[in-house]
């Protein structure tokens, strides 16, 4: 845990959050600037600051997360209609907070390119 982390604090739950799933590996929380109707953070318990850290022991991590983001998908009702899973890397592709987060979003049209 990093004690300066925003998201290491809301795991250890120092901070508030609408929390809607948690796990030995995981916790997932409602984006508190949701960029769609449908917008979760899915979280590794674990600091890690982006992708660029992980190792390949982290591949079921990695995994994992993303099979959490497809359960709470089908849980909100926009796994038929789609959904978008985002990780941005670093501050150049959006990331504002450097403990490795996967976005959830959904519940309106995704275009492409995003961004």
């Amino acid at each position: 845990m990093s004690k300066d982390c925003l998201f290491c604090r809301i795991v250890a739950k120092e901070i508030p959050a609408k929390i809607v799933h948690e796990d030995e590996q995981a916790i997932a929380f409602d984006d508190i600037n949701p960029q769609a109707p449908t917008h979760i953070l899915v979280v590794p318990r674990r600091h890690i600051p982006s992708l660029n850290e992980l190792a390949a022991k982290d591949a079921g991590l990695i995994g994992h997360l993303h099979l959490v983001a497809a359960q709470l998908a089908r849980q909100r009702g926009i796994a038929e209609s789609g959904y978008r899973v985002v990780l941005n890397t670093g501050r150049g592709a959006g990331q504002s907070v450097f403990h490795l987060h996967l976005h959830l979003l959904g519940g309106r049209g995704m275009r492409w390119p995003p961004g």
